[in-house]
């Protein structure tokens, strides 16, 4: 959705080392946004993000407008129903429906061979393995690993609502994910322990409500009631307003 930052060109070098052609999509999709969200003031910043592009290589940049891919007579949409049913997709029954619809159109636009996604937003790379899976998709979808700043807090167009000072802090995020992982591997498998472990650390960042915190299976990030098999652990909350989310996977 723009406002390019080192996670998205991290996607980008995988295109490149691996694919003859690369295509960058940019388009900020209403249709995942409630009116209750920040559509209005996602950060917009074409000119920079063009300059970045031109500087890693992109091969080509699609950037539609909301009329050409939405008109006005608009009204089929994807749903998909098991892996977005928990996590964003509780918390944002709108969320998925407008991504799936808008990453299908893309595909379809663009007919790419290879297509990849952050494990930042591992739910929404779950769901679009899921829809490509069930509906015969000739695409691959490669997930790539988080870029991080250096304090761990995960790379996001968000973060520059933050002061740099308030980043660092959000560093926090990550340290509370490492908790957890720590927990898992020492063999807690109460899932309720370690969540408590996790909001103790969260709890520490001034101003930050807990959305949600779930341990999840690595396939479908359906809740697990006893953790004796590798886990994701997914979190969101919220900092003044905006809302910040990671997850990190806990190898058993």
């Amino acid at each position: 959705m723009g406002a390019l930052h080192k996670g998205h060109l991290s996607l980008i070098g995988e295109s490149k080392k691996n694919c003859d052609l690369s295509v960058v999509s940019i388009f900020v999709n209403p249709t995942q946004f409630s009116p209750a969200e920040d559509f209005s003031d996602y950060p917009r910043m074409i000119d920079q993000d063009i300059e970045k592009l031109k500087n890693i290589g992109a091969d080509v940049l699609f950037l539609p407008t909301k009329d050409s891919l939405y008109q006005k007579d608009f009204s089929t949409y994807i749903n998909e129903e098991f892996v977005s049913a928990g996590l964003e997709g509780k918390s944002r029954p709108h969320f998925f429906k407008g991504v799936s619809s808008v990453v299908l159109k893309l595909f379809n636009i663009i007919k790419p061979n290879v297509a990849y996604f952050g494990k930042k937003d591992i739910q929404q790379l779950k769901v679009v393995q899921k829809i490509v899976k069930d509906l015969n998709v000739s695409v691959k979808i490669v997930g790539v690993d988080t870029v991080r700043e250096k304090s761990g807090l995960a790379m996001s167009s968000r973060n520059q609502y933050f002061s740099k000072e308030k980043r660092i802090e959000l560093g926090l995020i990550y340290d509370a994910l490492k908790v957890g992982e720590t927990e898992i591997l020492s063999g807690t498998s109460n899932p309720d322990i370690i969540k408590r472990s996790i909001k103790k650390a969260l709890l520490k960042i001034k101003n930050l409500k807990i959305d949600y915190i779930e341990i999840g299976d690595t396939q479908n990030l359906k809740s697990l009631k006893t953790i004796n098999q590798s886990a994701i652990i997914s979190l969101a909350v919220w900092i003044n307003g905006t809302r910040l989310i990671d997850n990190i996977e806990v190898n058993l």
